[in-house]
């Protein structure tokens, strides 16, 4: 750089003596290192409002002795530091993860007594400037991953006010953590927040402080989100307390509530359809049974591919139980439920058919006798023997019967208790048969048809009630 400069001076006016080139040199390298930290500028006659006699001995007693290693106020009290944020964006929020990425523009105001000039005027320097000043060591205590942007130059801004004000802008775009409660999901609202802590500086060297309260943030109200709206946010102050000590903490609070419309199109509609489906086999004969079989397995297995889409996108915890797992475990329900319910329509039908078709055979058998005189009787504990009707040996077959039915009856006397324990455990599990036979299995149809609607409806009214209002 030295080498430019001289060169600049050289070709201005070769003539010149060397000590009249070194003072130039000289003025010219101290511009170069206060002004541009590197770079070779001409020596103008304005800048701004000031003229040359004001500007060199202003730029040489600012940077004199200036020690970016202290902080301002040293030894004098903390450096009191506003703060004010604008979220340009924030780009991606992971339930996963339970973070979200956020592009935001921080902005730091400090006064630096050293820096004070005089006028009433700002001067905005290039950002590589801040190497050579004192600047807070604020950092983001809940990042993941944060980086500055640097296209065409690293994003910074200085700005030095004659009062000796300092303000210090940043576009940082990071990954914060958010903890999240997705007992609700998808009708969750969670609250995250973005805090801003001083890394070394404790409370008794740095105070930080929001410059305008909850509006020195901007861009949450205009800020559009694909699952998400901003509901409401706040600003608070703190301390953060380690075991080195306590440092400030600036807290920005803010909540989002999912939109549900998104689900509901593409989960819970799906699975009302689907619930929905599995009712028309109801209207289907009971003979049919591969279309009602085929109707039930799909409506299952289609479900299950339902289930298994919707957590894709979840943590898989267990403490989560979340209300779209209970909603599609409700629909999983009524639609397995309605497989069944055709299982046991089909048992009950062949059940019937069964007795129907014994019937049948018992009034065929007696039609084929009827000619020989004979009644075929069936005794549950023997084999039917058939008995003749009409016959002369009527009166004598019933006197043995007779006698049977007087010795069963002195037996029953003679042990009167296990026979009436017996008789009375006989009687109770026919009565329990009895309530699990149905005499016509079309009647389970019927009914189903009824009950299974009712039902989920009664469910959908406790759910929606409880996820939205409770």
């Amino acid at each position: 750089m030295a080498f430019s400069c001289l060169y600049l001076s050289r070709v201005a006016d070769p003539r010149l003596p060397i000590y009249t080139m070194t003072v130039q040199l000289q003025e010219l390298l101290i511009l170069c290192l206060t002004v541009a930290q590197g770079g070779c500028t001409f020596p103008s006659n304005h800048w701004g409002e000031w003229n040359d006699s004001q500007l060199l001995p202003t730029i040489q007693r600012l940077m004199k002795g200036y020690n970016r290693y202290l902080r301002p106020n040293f030894n004098e009290g903390p450096v009191e530091i506003g703060m004010s944020l604008d979220i340009a964006s924030i780009d991606a929020i992971s339930e996963i993860n339970m973070d979200y990425t956020a592009t935001i523009f921080l902005r730091q105001r400090w006064r630096d007594s050293r820096l004070v000039f005089p006028g009433n005027e700002s001067v905005s320097v290039d950002g590589r400037l801040v190497s050579l000043l004192w600047i807070p060591d604020t950092f983001i205590p809940d990042s993941k991953r944060s980086f500055l942007h640097d296209v065409t130059v690293e994003n910074r801004l200085i700005r030095i006010f004659s009062n000796g004000t300092v303000l210090y802008a940043l576009r940082i775009t990071a990954t914060i953590a958010c903890n999240m409660d997705l007992t609700k999901y998808p009708m969750d609202k969670q609250v995250c927040t973005l805090q801003l802590e001083s890394w070394g500086y404790n409370i008794q060297d740095v105070v930080f402080y929001w410059t305008r309260g909850n509006d020195s943030v901007k861009g949450l109200d205009t800020l559009r989100l694909a699952q998400y709206s901003v509901e409401s946010y706040y600003t608070s102050v703190s301390e953060a307390v380690y075991e080195t000590g306590h440092y400030p903490k600036l807290v920005l609070h803010f909540s989002l509530r999912r939109n549900v419309l998104f689900f509901i199109l593409e989960t819970y509609v799906p699975s009302i359809l689907l619930v929905v489906l599995s009712w028309v086999s109801f209207w289907i004969s009971q003979s049919s049974v591969p279309a009602r079989t085929c109707i039930g397995v799909t409506t299952v297995l289609t479900m299950t591919t339902l289930m298994m889409g919707a957590r894709t996108s979840l943590p898989n915890a267990n403490c989560f139980i979340k209300a779209i797992d209970v909603y599609l475990g409700i629909c999983f329900t009524f639609i397995f439920g309605a497989l069944l319910e055709y299982a046991c329509a089909h048992f009950y039908s062949m059940q019937h058919q069964t007795i129907e078709d014994l019937q049948r055979e018992l009034l065929r058998e007696f039609c084929e006798s009827n000619g020989n005189g004979s009644i075929p009787i069936v005794n549950p504990s023997q084999p039917s023997q058939p008995v003749e009707v009409g016959s002369p040996a009527e009166g004598p077959a019933e006197e043995p019967a007779n006698s049977d039915i007087k010795d069963h009856a002195t037996a029953k006397e003679k042990v009167p208790s296990q026979g009436c324990g017996l008789s009375s455990v006989k009687d109770a599990s026919r009565r329990a048969a009895s309530v699990f036979i149905v005499e016509n299995p079309h009647n389970i149809d019927r009914h189903a048809r009824t009950a299974f609607p009712t039902a989920f409806l009664f469910v959908n009214i406790l759910y929606w009630l409880y996820y939205l209002f409770l």
